[in-house]
Formats: C-alpha cells, structure tokens, sequence
C-alpha cells in the first residue's frame, strides 16, 4: 500500500471525525502517538482536552454550554504498565480494565459495539500501544453494517513490527455528509515525520479550522520509555 502524506491526508477532508495515528519515528527511537477530536454541534465544539496522570481526559470548556456529556466526556488516553490506551470514547476504561485483569484487548472489545446516535452510529476506534522490548501495537473498529443498528461489525490490526517513519491512521468518519459515513477498509499507511514540535503543528494545522477541537501527541523513546506529551486546544 502507497505510504500517505499525514498532513495532506488530513488537509484533504474537512471532516474525519476523531482520529488515531500510531507509528514508529523516522530514527526509529519514539513510539509515535496522535489523537484528535472535531466537532460540527456547539456541543462536541464545547470541549478541551486536559492532562489526567500519564493519560488524558475531555471536558466541558463552558460548563453552562454542556448538554449531553455521554459520547463527548471520556478519556482518550489511559496508560497501564507498559500500555498506552488510545481510544474515542469510554471503551478505553473497558480495554484497562480488562488489561488490569488479565484479559485481551479483544476480549474488551468484544463486548462493545458502535456509538447509539443515530443515524450516524459513529465508529468506536481504539488503540493498544505496548513498548516493551521494542514496540508492538494494535487498532480496532467497531462500527454499524451499513448503518444497520442491529449488526456490529468488529475489526482488529495488528503490527507486531512496525517499520521506522510509518504509522497507521484510522478515524470514525470517510467525509462530510448527513448522515455521515463511517470509516471504510483498512488503517491508512502514513509517513511519519519530525519531532515532536514540528509533528504536533504539522498536524494541528492540517485540521479543519472551523472543524477542529482538540490534538494529543505523545513520543515515547522505545529505550528507556520516557514520555513527551503535547495537548492542544482551540478553546483556551
């Protein structure tokens, strides 16, 4: 598969919902994490990340503004042991619990279906990140048949070895529409590029302006495991 430009990729859709990349430095040193949300309603608009431990947690920026917090308030980002957890929503509590009990990033998964707003019925997407003699990782979506309420469709990738410069994006949304279609084929090959400055504007500015939240990067050197985090938000 052809290796895609991150920032053209993003610049070509004005809206891909809420997105996950996650690859491997061009030096091969950092694991390399993105998560980013938009938003069309004032409600999913209404929203800032902010850190939560080594994780991250959404909220309200204007509390008065907040109507329904159940598919926008969540932690994006959950870290246990050696895993990062990166999903959109609150399947990142069911994948963490079930790792803090011995169970599989796809035995959580299982027991989860798509989003219920209808008629959208939004992906979930979710990310299991481990370093741990290197680096390993997997990405899942799970998503409505054809918009069919009644029948989930569960996919998993994994990438035991991940190349240097390549990362893989998966994001709820194939474009703009009403309803809005959902993700279609496999997580899209991407170059990855810069360090963690240059890569967190590169993609911050590659986003939709009036559709754009919120971003979270995250490069963590695969030797020693340190953590670098950037958060931005357009509410300040």
């Amino acid at each position: 598969m052809e290796l895609r430009n991150f920032a053209e990729l993003l610049q070509s859709n004005a809206y891909p919902g809420r997105g996950i990349m996650v690859g491997k430095s061009k030096d091969g040193l950092y694991v390399v994490i993105a998560y980013f949300i938009m938003g069309r309603s004032e409600n999913s608009r209404n929203r800032v990340f902010e850190q939560d431990g080594l994780g991250i947690r959404t909220k309200a920026f204007d509390e008065s503004k907040l109507t329904d917090p159940s598919l926008i308030i969540y932690a994006p980002v959950r870290v246990t042991g050696s895993t990062t957890i990166v999903t959109n929503g609150d399947q990142t509590d069911t994948i963490y619990e079930a790792l803090e009990q011995g169970r599989t990033f796809e035995d959580a998964l299982r027991t989860r279906t798509f989003e219920p707003d209808a008629p959208n019925f939004t992906p979930r997407i979710s990310a299991e990140v481990v370093v741990d003699n290197g680096l390993r990782y997997k990405l899942s979506i799970l998503k409505s048949n054809q918009g069919n309420p009644d029948s989930a469709l569960r996919f998993f990738y994994e990438y035991p070895e991940p190349v240097s410069g390549e990362g893989r994006f998966i994001h709820t949304y194939r474009c703009d529409s009403s309803p809005i279609p959902s993700f279609e084929g496999e997580p899209v090959p991407v170059a990855v590029e810069g360090d963690i400055e240059s890569f967190t504007n590169t993609v911050w500015n590659s986003l939709h302006e009036e559709n754009k939240v919120s971003l979270f990067t995250c490069f963590i050197h695969l030797e020693s495991g340190k953590r670098e985090t950037r958060i931005v938000n357009k509410n300040k």
